[in-house]
């Protein structure tokens, strides 16, 4: 069987029909959610906390938690052209941060809609726990800075 791939809007879309993608994405989810009530017993919302796990592999977190929430993912094609307008995950220049852009292909309007767009993905992100900052980089492009909030003192 096959691991599953998060979508993280830099490449093609994941492979799967439609219906059969979503079903995975919330097993998945819920599969982190499981985690999250594992490590985080101690938390007083242990959902509402990062694990340790999503601290280590935080695109891949976020990536999940928002095509779980029904966010669309941005994808390019073979020829490394976008394809599709939604958000797009990388690593920051700081470690364990996470760079969401909200893109699009040519003339596709996702600069425009890229202010409303980044602020549904900080909702649904600040609701799981994570820290969201909303910045402007050259040409006034927006985009998110996300990261999980510092570990308290019972967490390693």
């Amino acid at each position: 069987m096959a691991e599953f791939e998060v979508a993280t809007g830099s490449a093609g879309v994941p492979e799967g029909e439609d219906r059969g993608r979503r079903a995975a994405v919330q097993t998945a989810f819920e599969g982190l959610l499981e985690i999250r009530r594992l490590m985080n017993a101690d938390a007083a919302d242990p959902e509402g906390v990062p694990a340790e796990w999503e601290r280590r592999q935080p695109v891949r977190a976020v990536a999940l938690a928002l095509e779980a929430a029904g966010v669309p993912p941005s994808a390019t094609g073979a020829d490394g052209r976008r394809t599709a307008t939604g958000y797009c995950l990388g690593a920051a220049e700081r470690t364990g941060v996470v760079r969401v852009e909200w893109l699009g292909p040519p003339r596709s309007g996702a600069g425009y809609a890229a202010e409303d767009a980044l602020r549904n993905c900080a909702a649904v992100l600040r609701r799981l726990g994570w820290e969201a900052l909303e910045y402007r980089g050259p040409r006034r492009h927006r985009y998110l800075e996300v990261e999980p909030p510092p570990a308290g003192p019972s967490r390693r």
